[in-house]
């Protein structure tokens, strides 16, 4: 586990005319404010990763399909220094991932489907406060075939 990083069971609503799926709210004791809400949507065995956005926190939920979110903890002052968390996101487990600033993540598409996660952003998007690295890169030493 990362510190820092929470996990908040969500609620889905069924009937026979289809789902309501809760994601966030401002009465929630997990939201902090709103800068932006998207949707990334990912191929099979694709990897969308690295990131990490220095000032914003990220909300992410998985609409459709099968994901592996991994996320890993390089903060200076962190307990959880060096490690890496990995997280199963699909509707079957439907359930909100908050991830603080300064923690790198990526994700990968597991589903045979296009697989699709939403992004509510605690700042709207600003390419300036994020830094991208190859989902390869040496300084992870992270294998994306486990």
């Amino acid at each position: 586990m990362i510190n820092d990083v929470k996990i908040t069971p969500l609620k889905i609503i069924s009937d026979k005319r289809g789902k309501v799926m809760h994601m966030l709210r401002n009465d929630n004791k997990i939201f902090e404010k709103f800068g932006e809400i998207y949707f990334s949507t990912i191929y099979e065995n694709s990897i969308k990763g690295w990131h990490l956005h220095k000032e914003s926190a990220l909300n992410y939920a998985c609409l459709k399909g099968r994901v592996k979110l991994v996320l890993f903890d390089n903060r200076e002052k962190s307990s959880s220094k060096g490690n890496f968390q990995e997280i199963i996101l699909s509707p079957e487990d439907y359930f909100l991932v908050t991830i603080p600033p300064n923690i790198w993540n990526g994700f990968k598409g597991l589903d045979k489907s296009e697989s699709i996660i939403a992004n509510c952003l605690t700042l709207p998007h600003n390419e300036k406060e994020m830094v991208r690295k190859d989902p390869f890169d040496k300084d992870f030493n992270y294998n994306w075939d486990q």
